[in-house]
């Protein structure tokens, strides 16, 4: 009477599961995407095919099919299934399945896949659980994470597994997903009348941003909403754009403000302010902007790229990221949106030099790697009389505004023959080039009248 009612609860549940489950593929041939390597001849399908699967990882954003994939991959290795989430899921729930799969792999042979969800979330403790019995084979690991692996789950588990990345739904693998979700009678929407637009899909395939579970519930709710006000469902569905954009009205960002689409954005916005391309500089501070992103840690980054990628070819740069910065913390959003555009785009389109964060930089290096050359005695201060008679401290320093054209013309300020500064001929550096030539000339006119 249990194991019945167990049963019936699996169906109750199955029936009344969203679109999105019920879809879900049951074969690598109905996965849509993802041809790096599931296309014919790609390393998982072949390890498949083979029967040579061993623990996987998945990385990738929401709705790429990384759950789907774990469940195929079971049926393919005729294995045990079970799956546990890692935000919900304790030791002892692991180590009980464990037990299971061993018991399992003694009476029958055959193995168990133990699917993880979210597998960041477990801690580093958790997952040195895991450790042995995937080492020796008992379960075969497959992790889902929308989280960078290298960074959140161990090393040890890591070298055991193989990765893969997912990457998001194209349009046209969307837009055939919910052609079959309305074509398919079993577990689709086929068995309804519905008169939909390629409009209306194409919107759906676009502002889904490649996630599938998100375009098929936009569908379904698009679909099922007219079928109950209408209390009946053999009527004729309208899917048109307008039902469309109603059903999926907010586009959802694939942006995590601690994880890589953070990382990866502000990266790509940097690079395009440095590459001289102010369209892609635009494109990048909207995406942040839109998902929310901090205007202050945006501002901060112009700032960074005003001193190192611009510098001195436009010493103008870092007052305008100054003045960027101050207005965002006045005004705040939406209005320092247009602050910070016009900030990044003229870092875009000013004129590049690193000559002062390589200067700076080699200096540094010098400082900590090589002996540390004492102040010159000339250049020393003086406040008491003794120190220059006792000392030499500033003896024979020459004031360079004494001299013509404000340079001193026999003065060493450094006491080794280094160049860390070299300015390049764009921009203003030109004429920082030029002026450093002509001091050096004032400093030396016996070699410039060789010369």
């Amino acid at each position: 009477m249990s194991d019945l009612f167990e049963q019936q609860k699996r169906d109750a549940i199955a029936a009344n599961a969203p679109l999105a489950v019920q879809l879900r593929p049951v074969t690598l041939d109905e996965i849509l995407g993802q041809d790096h390597f599931l296309g014919p001849g790609k390393l998982l399908r072949r390890m498949l095919e083979a029967g040579n699967v061993t623990s996987l990882v998945f990385y990738g954003p929401p709705g790429t099919g990384k759950t789907t994939l774990a469940s195929v991959v079971a049926n393919y290795s005729d294995c045990e299934f079970h799956t546990l989430n890692a935000a919900s899921t304790s030791v002892k729930q692991v180590r009980e399945i464990i037990e299971r799969a061993k018991t399992t792999l003694a009476s029958s042979g055959q193995r168990t896949v133990l699917f993880i969800d979210e597998l960041h979330r477990f801690n580093r403790a958790q997952q040195d659980v895991l450790l042995g019995d995937v080492e020796n084979g008992v379960i075969l690991l497959i992790g889902a994470t929308t989280e960078n692996p290298f960074f959140t789950i161990n090393t040890p588990l890591l070298s055991r597994s193989t990765i893969f990345e997912f990457h998001s739904l194209t349009p046209e693998d969307i837009v055939a997903l919910l052609r079959r979700a309305i074509s398919d009678e079993e577990r689709g929407l086929g068995r309804f009348n519905i008169d939909y637009t390629d409009e209306a899909l194409e919107h759906i395939a676009t502002i889904s941003d490649g996630d599938a579970r998100r375009a098929l519930t936009a569908l379904e709710v698009g679909i099922r909403s007219q079928i109950a006000q209408a209390g009946r469902d053999d009527i004729t569905v309208q899917f048109d754009l307008d039902i469309a954009q109603e059903s999926i009205q907010t586009k959802a960002l694939q942006y995590d403000k601690t994880g890589d689409g953070h990382y990866d954005t502000i990266s790509a916005f940097i690079k395009s302010m440095r590459g001289s391309d102010p369209d892609a500089t635009v494109y990048w501070l909207a995406k942040m902007l839109v998902a929310g992103e901090d205007p202050r840690f945006i501002a901060r980054r112009i700032a960074i790229t005003a001193s190192e990628d611009v510098g001195n070819a436009d010493p103008r740069a870092i007052t305008v990221a100054e003045s960027c910065f101050q207005l965002v913390e006045r005004l705040g959003m939406p209005e320092c949106r247009i602050t910070l555009a016009q900030a990044a785009i003229y870092m875009a389109t000013a004129p590049k030099s690193n000559a002062s964060y390589s200067a700076i930089n080699a200096a540094i290096a010098d400082v900590k790697a090589k002996r540390t050359d004492p102040v010159p005695r000339h250049l020393r201060n003086a406040p008491h009389p003794g120190m220059k008679k006792e000392f030499g401290n500033a003896e024979g320093y020459q004031y360079s505004h004494s001299f013509e054209g404000g340079v001193s013309p026999d003065q060493d300020y450094l006491g080794v023959d280094t160049t860390y500064y070299a300015p390049t001929e764009r921009g203003y550096e030109k004429h920082i080039t030029a002026y450093l030539e002509w001091v050096a000339a004032m400093q030396n006119p016996d070699e410039s009248d060789e010369a």
